[in-house]
C-alpha cells in the first residue's frame, strides 16, 4: 500500500516536472523566435538617417525617426521625474505609517487596482482632464499619462522593500540617537535601495513600449518639436502608424523602432541588474 502511494506520488511528480520543463522551453523558444524575428526585420533599418533625420513621405528615400527618438525620451525621462518621488514617498508612507490604518488600506487597494489598469483608460483619462482643458495634444499630457503608468509599480515595490528590512535595523538607529528622518535616509533606503531601483527600472520598462495612452495625449508629429506643449512624436505611435501603412518603406522604419524598444528595455534592464548584483558584492 505504502509503495503504491508513494510509486504514484513520484510519477505525479514526474509528469507535473516534465511539463513545467516543456512549458519553459516552449516559453524560451517564443522568446527568441520575436526577438529574433524583431531583431532580423529591424537591424536592417539601422543607419545614420534613421537616428539623425526626420520623417519623410513614403517613397523618397532616406529619413529616419530622429524626432521619434528624442520625444520618447523626453516624455519618458519626465514621466519618471514625476512618478518616482510621489512613488517612493507613498510607498514610505505605506511601509511605515500605513500598515494598519484605513487610508494606508484604501490606498493600497487603488495602487493595486490602477497596476491593472488597461493604459488605454489611463489615456482616455488624461484626455479628458488634460488634453481637452487644455485644447490641444501635447508632449506634457503624455507624460502624464506614463506617468500614471509607472506611479502604482514604483509604490508596491517601494513598499514591499522597505518592509523587507528587519525592524531591529530600525531600532538599533533610533537607539543610537538618530531622527527618524536620518534612520530612515541612512538606514532603511540603504538597505532597500536595491530592491527599489529594480522597481524603478520595472515601470520604465512598463511605460516603453506603450502606445494607447499617448495615442490620445502625445499623438504624433513628423516634425521637430520646439516645446513639450505641443504634439510630441514618439517611437511606440510612430511605430504603429508605419506598420498600419501599405507602403514598404514605412513598415521597414517601423522593425527599426521596434527593435529599437526592445534593445533599449533589454539594455536598461541588464544594466541595472549588473550594477545592482556589483554593488551588492562590494
Amino acid at each position: 500500500m505504502l509503495n503504491s502511494r508513494a510509486a504514484r506520488r513520484q510519477f505525479t511528480n514526474q509528469f507535473i516536472l516534465i511539463l513545467s520543463t516543456l512549458a519553459a522551453v516552449l516559453g524560451i523558444i517564443m522568446l527568441v523566435w520575436i526577438l529574433g524575428d524583431v531583431a532580423w526585420r529591424g537591424f536592417s533599418a539601422m543607419n545614420w538617417d534613421f537616428f539623425t533625420k526626420l520623417p519623410v513621405p513614403p517613397g523618397e528615400k532616406g529619413g529616419g525617426l530622429a524626432n521619434a527618438i528624442v520625444g520618447t525620451l523626453l516624455m519618458t525621462v519626465t514621466a519618471a521625474l514625476m512618478a518616482v518621488p510621489i512613488g517612493v514617498m507613498a510607498g514610505t508612507y505605506l511601509a511605515e505609517f500605513g500598515k494598519h490604518n484605513l487610508f494606508g488600506r484604501m490606498v493600497r487597494s487603488l495602487s493595486d487596482i490602477l497596476v491593472s489598469a488597461p493604459s488605454i483608460v489611463v489615456g482616455v483619462f488624461v484626455y479628458l482632464v488634460m488634453v481637452k482643458t487644455m485644447g490641444h495634444f501635447s508632449g506634457w499630457s503624455g507624460a502624464v499619462s506614463l506617468a500614471i503608468l509607472m506611479l502604482p509599480v514604483v509604490i508596491r515595490t517601494t513598499e514591499e522593500m522597505l518592509r523587507l528590512v528587519p525592524d531591529e535595523m530600525r531600532e538599533a538607529a533610533l537607539a543610537l540617537g538618530a531622527p527618524y528622518w536620518k534612520m530612515m535616509l541612512q538606514v532603511v533606503f540603504r538597505a532597500a535601495k536595491n530592491g527599489m531601483i529594480t522597481g524603478i527600472m520595472l515601470s520604465v520598462a512598463r511605460v516603453a513600449g506603450e502606445t494607447a495612452p499617448l495615442l490620445f495625449t502625445a499623438m504624433n508629429s513628423p516634425y521637430w518639436m520646439e516645446s513639450m506643449n505641443e504634439p510630441m512624436a514618439n517611437l511606440t505611435v510612430t511605430l504603429f502608424n508605419y506598420a498600419m501603412s501599405p507602403y514598404a518603406d514605412w513598415q521597414q522604419l517601423a522593425w527599426g523602432a521596434a527593435f529599437l524598444i526592445t534593445i533599449s528595455v533589454l539594455f536598461v534592464t541588464i544594466t541595472t541588474r549588473l550594477l545592482l548584483v556589483g554593488r551588492s558584492k562590494h
